[in-house]
């Protein structure tokens, strides 16, 4: 694989490990409020964000790149509101789209049609992350 890919994506699985420990400190910050269905669709975030990076780590190894795992910065975790947490979702979300998209530049700059197809699904994923962030924000807007 192109070296250049290879740092971005290795940029790009602790981009995924860091949102998951975010959605972690999340569902914690709700299940302190008491507010248990939050936390749980937080959590499953959090489950969800591991699997991306866990996907990226097993390509990288497939195609028989180096893994080169990073420092994982501490998420914040304090909100006033579940309101501000949704908004902190979406604002996040918007920053990952922005990473993948970039990343699918990078393998397409490359000519690696494979990765190029392999993210596919992570271009696509991005979009219903952020459609779900902003359909909670309405209703709870509401």
């Amino acid at each position: 694989m192109n070296g250049k890919l290879a740092k971005v994506m290795n940029e790009q699985i602790n981009k995924e490990i860091y949102s998951a420990f975010l959605y972690l400190a999340m569902s914690d910050w709700a299940m302190q409020k008491g507010l248990k269905g939050a936390a749980h669709w937080l959590y499953v975030q959090y489950l969800e964000e591991m699997i991306h990076g866990q996907n990226l780590y097993r390509y990288l190894q497939v195609r028989g790149d180096p893994v080169e795992l990073a420092p994982i910065a501490k998420p914040e975790g304090a909100w006033n509101t579940l309101l501000d947490v949704f908004r902190h979702v979406l604002e996040h979300e918007k920053l990952v789209t922005a990473s993948i998209a970039n990343l699918a530049n990078v393998s397409q700059d490359v000519r690696d049609h494979a990765a190029s197809i392999f993210l596919e699904w992570y271009v696509t994923e991005q979009v219903e992350e952020e459609g779900n962030a902003t359909d909670i924000i309405q209703r709870l807007q509401l």
